[in-house]
């Protein structure tokens, strides 16, 4: 993503675009091999996508989410690792309102 901003976290980087053309809410995930084994990998995108699923209501029509994570996150907590992306989420909208 070459426009937006960009947030770094202990486990993951959240990139946050907001686009004015679209209508909906988009988001990707980044697990490189890293991360570990494809099991890991696979556990991550689910643990990433189910916790982007619980902060929904935050997102607003045209902005664009990409997250890329860690090699650090499988040692997360889901606790941690559900503060942490609403803590980058908060300091990216924060950066792309201004």
């Amino acid at each position: 993503m070459r426009s937006g901003r960009k947030v770094v976290g202990d486990s993951m980087v959240i990139y946050l675009k907001s686009d004015t053309q679209s209508n909906s809410a988009r988001f990707g995930f980044v697990v490189s091999k890293s991360v570990g084994s494809a099991v890991e990998r696979n556990l991550t995108k689910r643990r990433l996508r189910s916790a982007v699923r619980n902060t929904l209501s935050d997102f607003q029509g045209g902005q664009t989410l990409v997250i890329r994570a860690l090699p650090s996150i499988k040692g997360k907590s889901w606790q941690d690792l559900e503060n942490e992306l609403k803590e980058c989420l908060t300091n990216a909208a924060k950066q792309v309102n201004k």
